[in-house]
Order: structure tokens, then C-alpha cells, then sequence
């Protein structure tokens, strides 16, 4: 019942068939159980084991490979074949363990437990699943009930809901029974109670008018099954990287058999060569460096209380350019305090309440702040211990200031006992209480401060005397405060000798009023700082009313005070169709920094349009109505702690501490494993090519082969994984954040770099093919010797061509990879492993090694120093980065 919001309880009961008194019958139940359904919601089921190992061998560097395998068993190769598909299986199994191990986490984390309703049924008073309620079931609903499905208020006794969750506004709702017109927001339906939130105070009794799918909730779920997530910029740039080098290996292999059929040579020399190229060609090494990268920084920043649901996520957060992020329990604390108190002429700031010299707060003498601090206490109903508190927020709020004022609330409580109350109802905006008094009593008064003014004569002035009250003036107070995105309240009294409240609710003594705010993070201004000189925008997309939220960019210096916002703070009713906007909407949506009461649904739409503008856009929540956007964005983040578990089922990453300077954490980490990627991509770029040329001149002019297969798996697994590794593992720079992110369009390789990879792969090759020409022509070694000292000045080269990969602009001797520890600990475990498979007769006859003379060695040590010294040459000019 879309409108049940406009009907009258009579008309609502009558299209329902349900008696108030009595509910449903278990007949009726199953009759509507089977026209509408189960109230539960469509959820997306989580990857099965079978289909995150399946994804593990969808990528194109695995195809090729799979087609040198076919190949290598055709010609029964058996041993390059078999090689190749251990290359398969250990980078597949990696990414297969640590994506598994992802899930399992995030799966812990979920609870399990069913939701449960209490209602009326036959008569009786039942407690069921939530997801067995249908349409016309009456709820019975008490203080920190989760409800279980939309439903029209028929009773209420002081309730007030917490909707943060569902609409984003950080305030508690109090609701009503009155019917309201058609054209109400949502986050104004003051009679209506939506699935997922909670009661936070007073009872209830509520009609079901909406279940599963149908649901608020429900639409906002169907956005989230919507909302397509696209391939992060990684996976994007190592997928393009990948067809490229498979182009390259196909043109290749061409090249070679068609020189080789011209030459008259035999076809299976053709293949096995061209094996050996498909092989050469592809950095078997990248996929499991680019993994195990990954999954080092997963499990890094798991340590710093972050989960990280995708491998590919720890990158993609380097590249955010845009962070969008809610506000309530994000930016905030989600948690009211008290912020300023005006009793006279004077506003008095919370933060400049400090104890002096004698333990004693500022203000804490004045007879009418005394009086504010008696009042607040008596009229409250609150709970608060350090460990927990139980309440509605703004009294909760209210004695913990009076605790930090030094004041004993439970002495003030004991000294002026509560005779009666009457408590705090959505119609008559206010709670009143009598305490005993002495020999008299004390009427305490609190609500909405246009309603208690009513019932004001007089106020306090600052000796404690009553005087005057000048309503108009409180009044415009209290829109200059309610302006700044405070929520307010007026505090009244009054003195009696009578035992009642009903009658004595007049010529009351106004005291004064309160602003209350959901106050910021401490450390979200420091970190905001850091996103600015990162050059990373930030974004705040609430649901909550844009004074609120403009106040709280301002405390946290995502808006300046003082300068003109007007332009930068976007009202959700301004965001009709952005499809169709014009140009210069558009600009003022790009260049906006706060968007006030925007619903699930322009969530979306902005992260989409930003995306469109060329953004990485990165989104942080913990609502339901955060959850399309969440899923939406190139990275969606979620909070740990007050997250829904539909916020944490959608995110790639999940803040276990709740702090938004984690995503700095990420961020930075993300940027620098983009970094060590790119570097070490760079490294087997030009040890790759290094090999392909050397095998393809050696076929073209006819000399034995500097690489056999087998030797160059040996070669990409060991000799280069180990240092590219190395590379990956790198802790990179402080100043990281301080420089812009890259545009989003550049590749892993820049033409800078692919110039770099062209030249160090052509000086290796020079180096490699003057040794087997050498060797070969001159020295006139056996085609075995031949190819062995080849082999191993490709080994040696490569091992020393990891110090060549930082910039020029760094000193050869002083730079990050002199420093890396893991680095020298690669080459030596390269070399180590070479060793070994020379000892280990199977491995030496695979790899077709011989015993070599200690001349032949020194041939292969200067020839490694002869490459780097002529690739350090060539740096220092500016030929290469």
C-alpha cells in the first residue's frame, strides 16, 4: 500500500480487513503468504569456491599459455607442457586462496541470526521471523525493537525512531498517527515506520502496509541488484597490457614461420621455436608478482583493521581521484552533543566550558545555568554508565554534559525525586515532570522551543530574578542557531506547591535553549587535509538537512567558513535529471562539495555521474540507503562496526575501527602498490623482450639457440619472479600523498616507459647475442656450450637489471631499490636456486645444463656488468626514465 501514509486509520484498517484488537488468523496469514510472498529480500548470493577458482583462468596470458601447452603435448614435449601447466595451476592457486580467504572473512563477519517480530495474531500476543509477517499483521513494537516491515502507525506512546540507516538524517524521528498528504517525502512520513530501523524509545502498535520487495527497503535493494560494477582500472589496464602482448606473440610466431619455410627448414624445429617464443613472449611471472603484490598489501592493511574483499580493490583505492562519503557515522560520530547554550544575551560554545584553576566550570556559579543543569537532569529519562547508555540521544547527550561539568547526576536525582511526568509526545512537542522540591515542587519543562514559549510569562536574568520574557526575540535565537544545523530545544520551570502537572503547565519560567549536534570525527580534518594535498576531492552525500551538513563540512574544513558556499552545498531536490542537465549544472554538480538530503536513488546517480566525468570514485557508508552507491563506485567502503550487513555485503572494503583516516591508510598503500606494479612490470617487460629478440635473431641468422623453453620458464619463475617481487614488495615514499593521482586513462606503461622497456630489452639483447656470437664464431664451442653460457648471462643480467629500474633522477648507489632488503634477498635466493638446479640431476637435464670452465664464467660475470654499465650510460643521458 504505496499510500498508506494518506489514509485515516479507519480507511487503512477497512482495505486491510484487519482488527486492531485482534489481527490476523493463522488462515488468513498463509492466504496473504501465498499471494505476496515471504518478506525477505532478493540478495545476491555470495561466490562459490567453484566460481572464484573458475575466474582464476580467465585471462588472456593464461589462454596462450594453454595454447603453448597443447602445442608442447602434440609434438610430445612432455616436459615443456607439463612445466607450462604447473606455471597454470601456482598462479591460479593463489589468487584462488587469498580471494577464498576474503570471503570466508567477510562472512564471519555477517550475522546470521534471524530477525524477529513480535504481533498480534488471533488474539495473542506472538513473537515470529520477520520474514513470515504479511500486509494487515499488527506489530507490537517497544524501545530497540529492529522492525521487520513497513507499517502505518494506530498507536503510539512517545515513540521516536533512529532512520539513520534508511535515510541518512542523524537525528531521531519522532512519529505521530496523523494522516499527511500525498506529496510527503519519505523522510518526512512522520506516521510511517520502515523495515530496518529501530525503535529507539517509547511503544508502539503499527499496521504491516509493506513487505519484502515492496518495502522502502526493498527499492532500495532493487538498486543495489541494478547497480553494475564495473572492472577496476587494474584489471582494466592488465587486461589491455595482456592483448597486446598477445598480438605481439602471434606476429612473431608468424614472422618466424614464415622465414623459416622460406629457408627450407623442418616444421617441427618451427614449432618448437615458435614454443619457445610463445613462451618467451609472455611474463608467466606477472600474474602470480601482480597476485601475491596484492595480497601482501590485503594482508598489511588487515593489520591495521581494514578487510579488503577483492585483490584487486588495495590498487584500485590508489586510484581514486573523487571520495564520496555519507555523514552520519562516517564523518560524524553519530552521537549527539550538547554544542551551544544561550541563557541570556550570550552564546555559550560547549568547547569553551573548560574547569579553572579551582575545578569548577565556566559559567557553572550563574543561578540560571545552575538552573538549566537541574532541569535537563530531572527532565530526563536517560541511562548513561561509561560502557553504556540507554536513552533517547538528546538526553543522553544532555547528561553526559552535565557529567562533564563536574555535576552528580544520580545526587540531583535522589535530591529532587520525580512525583509524575508527562512524557514526550509528537503532537505536544514537550516532556514535563514534577520533582519533589523541599517542602514544594518543581515543574521541569523541555521540548520545541515554539510550543513551550506558549506556556512561558517570565525568564532568568543572570542574577537569577525573574523577568519580562520577550518571545520574538528567542524565537529569532533559535532560528540563528537552528541555521548553523543545530537541532534545538527550550528548558523551562516552575515552582508550586501543588502535588500535579495537569492545569500548572503555564506561566512558566523560560531558562533558555540548547543546540545540539551530531559532532565530527577528531580525525576527519587532518585526514581531509591529506585527500587535498593528495589532490583526491571529497564529497559529502547525506541524507540530512543541508544547514546540518553545511555545518558539519565546515567543522571539518571540507567547506571554508566565512567564504561563499552557496555553489558548493547542492540541494537533493535540485537533482532531477541529470541525464538531460545542461552544461552548466553539471559544472556546479563537479565542483560541489556537500549534498544535502539526497535519497538512495540520487546516491546512485551522482556516483555515476561522476564516474562519467572521468572520476575513480571511491564511496564510504553504512546505511541501507548507502548500499547502490556502495556497489556502484570503482571502490565502496563500509564501515565495520555501524555498518549494516547490507552496506558490508556490497563494499570491496570494510573499516573495522569505523575511522575515515583508515581510507588514508588505503589509500596511500594503494598508490604505492600501483607504483612497485608498474615497476616491476617494467622489469619483466624488458627481461621478456630481452628474451624474444635474443631467440629471434638467433633463428633469423641461424646460430644455436641462446634460450631453450624449458630455460626460459626456468628463467621467468625464477630469475625474474623472485626480483620482481622483490620490486613489489617496496614501501615507497613519504611523500606519496602529496602529488596529484594519476589520470585515470593512463596506462600501466607510459610511452616514457614503454621507451625504457624498448631500450633496456634492446641492450640486453645486444649483450646476449654479442656473447653466443662470440662464443659461436670465435671461441667455436659446441651449439650446447653455446646456448648454456647464454643462458646464464641471461640469469646474471637480468638478477643485476633490477637496479636499473629507478629513475634516473635517484643516484645509482642511493635510491629505493638499493635499499629494498627483499631485493638483495631475491638475488641471492635466484642464485642459490640456479645452483641447485645444476646439482639436481632431473632439473639439469631438463634444462639441458653442462659444466662449464671457470673462463666460460668470467665470460658470463663481465658480460652482466658490461649491460648494466651500458643501460646506466644511456639513463644518465635522458634516452631512458
Amino acid at each position: 500500500m504505496g499510500n498508506a501514509y494518506t489514509l485515516s486509520i479507519e480507511t487503512l484498517l477497512k482495505q486491510l480487513e484487519v482488527d486492531p484488537l485482534i489481527g490476523l488468523s493463522e488462515q488468513e496469514v498463509n492466504k496473504r503468504a501465498k499471494k505476496y510472498g515471504f518478506n525477505i529480500l532478493e540478495v545476491k548470493k555470495a561466490k562459490s569456491w567453484a566460481l572464484i577458482l573458475l575466474n582464476q583462468f580467465l585471462n588472456p596470458i593464461i589462454y596462450i599459455l594453454v595454447a603453448a601447452t597443447i602445442l608442447a603435448f602434440s609434438f610430445q614435449e612432455w616436459l615443456e607442457g607439463i612445466a607450462v601447466i604447473i606455471v597454470i595451476l601456482l598462479n591460479s592457486g593463489i589468487g584462488f586462496a587469498m580471494e577464498l580467504k576474503a570471503t570466508r572473512m567477510i562472512e564471519s563477519l555477517q550475522n546470521s541470526a534471524q530477525l524477529l517480530s513480535t504481533v498480534l495474531r488471533e488474539g495473542k500476543i506472538v513473537s515470529i521471523t520477520a520474514a513470515s509477517l504479511v500486509p494487515g499483521d499488527v506489530l507490537i513494537l517497544s524501545p530497540g525493537t529492529i522492525i521487520g516491515a513497513d507499517a502505518r502507525i494506530i498507536h503510539q506512546e512517545g515513540i521516536a525512531v533512529t532512520e539513520s540507516a534508511l535515510t541518512g538524517e542523524s537525528n531521531q524521528v519522532a512519529k505521530s498517527k496523523k494522516a499527511l498528504n500525498l506529496d510527503t517525502p519519505v523522510y518526512k512520513r512522520s506516521n510511517m515506520l520502515y523495515k530496518g530501523t529501530i525503535v529507539n524509545k517509547g511503544n508502539a502498535k503499527a499496521i504491516v502496509t509493506a513487505t519484502g520487495a515492496h518495502t522502502e527497503l526493498g527499492s532500495i535493494n532493487k538498486l543495489v541488484q541494478e547497480a553494475v560494477k564495473e572492472d577496476t582500472p587494474l584489471g582494466k589496464r592488465l587486461n589491455s597490457l595482456s592483448h597486446w602482448l598477445i598480438i605481439l606473440t602471434i606476429f612473431l610466431t608468424l614472422v618466424i614461420i614464415v622465414i623459416g619455410y622460406l629457408e627450407g627448414r623442418e616444421w617441427e624445429i618451427l614449432i618448437k621455436t615458435s614454443i619457445a617464443l610463445a613462451v618467451a613472449a609472455i611474463p608467466e611471472g606477472l600474474p602470480i608478482v601482480a597476485t601475491i603484490t596484492l595480497a601482501h598489501g590485503m594482508v598489511k592493511l588487515s593489520k591495521q583493521k581494514v578487510i579488503i574483499k577483492r585483490l584487486e580493490a588495495v590498487q584500485t583505492l590508489g586510484e581514486i581521484t573523487m571520495m564520496c562519503t555519507d555523514k552520519t557515522g562516517t564523518l560524524t560520530l553519530n552521537e549527539m552533543k550538547v554544542s551551544q547554550v544561550k541563557l541570556q544575551d550570550e552564546v555559550i560554545m560547549a568547547s569553551s566550558l573548560n574547569l579553572n584553576e579551582n575545578g569548577e566550570a565556566y559559567k557553572n556559579s550563574e543561578p540560571s545555568f545552575l538552573k538549566f543543569i537541574e532541569v535537563s537532569i530531572l527532565c530526563n529519562n536517560a541511562f548513561i554508565q561509561k560502557e553504556n547508555s540507554n536513552g533517547d540521544s538528546l538526553e543522553i547527550a544532555l547528561l553526559a554534559f552535565a557529567e562533564e561539568l563536574g555535576h552528580n547526576i544520580q545526587d540531583v536525582k535522589l535530591k529532587y525525586p520525580e512525583v509524575n511526568e508527562i512524557p514526550f509526545d509528537e503532537n505536544t512537542k514537550f516532556m514535563a515532570t514534577l520533582n519533589k522540591y523541599g517542602d514544594s515542587f518543581q515543574i521541569c519543562v523541555k521540548g520545541a522551543l515554539e510550543t513551550l514559549l506558549t506556556k512561558c510569562s517570565y525568564r532568568l536574568d543572570e542574577n537569577g530574578n525573574k523577568i519580562e520574557l520577550d518571545r520574538n526575540r528567542w524565537l529569532q535565537s533559535s532560528e540563528e542557531i537552528a541555521s548553523q544545523g543545530l537541532r534545538v530545544l527550550g528548558f523551562a520551570y516552575k515552582e508550586t506547591e501543588e502535588a500535579i502537572l495537569e492545569g500548572q503547565l503555564h506561566d512558566l519560567i523560560f531558562i533558555g535553549i540548547v543546540g545540539f549536534l551530531d559532532p565530527p570525527r577528531v580525525d576527519v580534518g587532518q585526514a581531509i587535509e591529506i585527500y587535498r594535498k593528495a589532490g583526491i576531492k571529497v564529497v559529502m552525500i547525506t541524507g540530512d538537512h543541508l544547514a546540518t551538513a553545511q555545518k558539519i563540512a565546515e567543522e571539518i574544513n571540507l567547506l571554508v567558513p566565512g567564504e561563499d558556499n552557496e555553489k558548493k552545498v547542492i540541494h537533493g531536490s535540485m537533482i532531477k535529471d541529470l541525464k538531460n542537465a545542461d552544461s552548466a549544472f553539471k559544472s556546479m554538480l563537479l565542483h560541489a562539495n556537500v549534498f544535502a538530503r539526497i535519497i538512495p536513488e540520487q546516491k546512485l546517480q551522482l556516483v555515476e555521474f561522476f564516474q562519467k566525468n572521468n572520476q575513480v570514485v571511491g564511496m564510504m557508508g553504512d546505511g541501507i540507503n548507502d548500499t547502490p552507491a556502495l556497489r556502484k563506485a570503482d571502490i565502496g567502503i563500509a564501515m565495520g562496526i555501524r555498518g549494516t550487513d547490507a552496506a558490508k555485503d556490497v563494499a570491496d572494503v570494510i573499516l573495522l575501527d569505523d575511522k575515515f583516516a583508515s581510507t588514508e591508510l588505503t589509500i596511500r598503500q594503494g598508490r604505492t602498490i600501483f607504483r612497485n606494479i608498474r615497476q616491476f612490470v617494467v622489469y619483466l617487460l624488458s627481461c621478456n623482450l630481452a628474451e624474444i629478440l635474443s631467440v629471434v635473431i638467433a633463428s633469423i641468422i641461424n646460430i644455436p639457440l641462446p634460450l631453450l623453453p624449458l630455460q626460459i620458464l626456468f628463467l621467468n619463475l625464477v630469475t625474474d619472479t623472485f626480483p620482481a617481487l622483490a620490486l613489489g614488495m617496496g614501501k615507497g615514499k613519504k611523500v606519496i600523498m602529496e602529488r596529484p593521482p594519476r589520470d585515470p586513462k593512463e596506462q600501466i606503461i607510459t610511452p616514457l616507459l614503454w621507451r625504457s622497456i624498448i631500450v633496456y630489452g634492446l641492450c640486453v639483447t645486444f649483450i646476449v647475442t654479442g656473447v653466443t656470437l662470440y662464443t659461436h664464431f670465435i671461441l667455436k664451442l659446441p651449439s650446447s656450450v653455446v646456448n648454456n653460457i647464454s643462458f646464464y648471462t641471461l640469469v646474471w643480467v637480468q638478477l643485476l637489471h633490477v637496479f636499473n629500474i629507478p629513475s634516473r633522477i635517484h643516484s645509482f648507489f642511493n635510491n629505493e631499490v638499493m635499499h629494498n632488503k627483499w631485493v638483495w634477498g631475491a638475488i641471492l635466493l635466484s642464485l642459490f636456486l640456479v645452483f641447485i638446479a645444476y646439482l639436481i640431476p632431473v632439473i639439469r637435464t631438463a634444462l639441458s645444463l653442462l659444466p662449464l670452465t671457470i673462463g666460460q664464467y668470467l665470460i658470463v660475470f663481465f658480460a652482466g656488468l658490461a649491460a648494466i654499465v651500458l643501460i646506466q650510460i644511456l639513463k644518465r643521458i635522458g634516452i631512458t626514465e
